[in-house]
């Protein structure tokens, strides 16, 4: 499926094809961390597929639990993350669902990094709901 996403402020916009099947939810403590949140949605674009339309992300580099290094990158803008890659295999990046105009047809399929879940993330029924704040 073809996607596309942008951030925040429209600044960095770009595009790519990703299977809708390899939605995750990441719970662990480097995705709380970077995203302000429980968990990131995140979904692989296809090797090579990535296409840079508008605009240049600002990038950093962590090295997580693992040793490999992933470069984050996010508006210099507005600040929205948009995709993270490898510095040896930059062909290969992950879209951040959230900035995806299609997000509402990329439910999660599976979660990772559960042993880091905040124990309240993985089960919101029974919330109070309001259409607006």
């Amino acid at each position: 499926m073809k996607v596309h996403g942008r951030c925040h402020c429209r600044f960095v916009e770009y595009e790519a094809e990703a299977d809708p099947a390899k939605v995750a939810i990441c719970h662990c403590t480097d995705c709380q961390a970077l995203t302000g949140s429980a968990y990131r949605v995140m979904l692989p674009a296809e090797p090579g597929s990535f296409r840079l339309l508008h605009g240049e992300p600002t990038h950093y580099e962590k090295t997580a639990e693992s040793g490999n290094r992933r470069v984050h990158a996010f508006c210099p803008r507005c600040g929205s993350p948009v995709y993270s890659t490898t510095p040896e295999r930059s062909a290969n990046y992950t879209l951040r669902v959230g900035a995806l105009d299609e997000r509402h047809q990329l439910p999660p399929r599976r979660r990772i990094w559960c042993r880091s879940a905040l124990a309240w993330s993985t089960n919101l029924d029974g919330l109070e709901q309001r259409e607006r704040q």
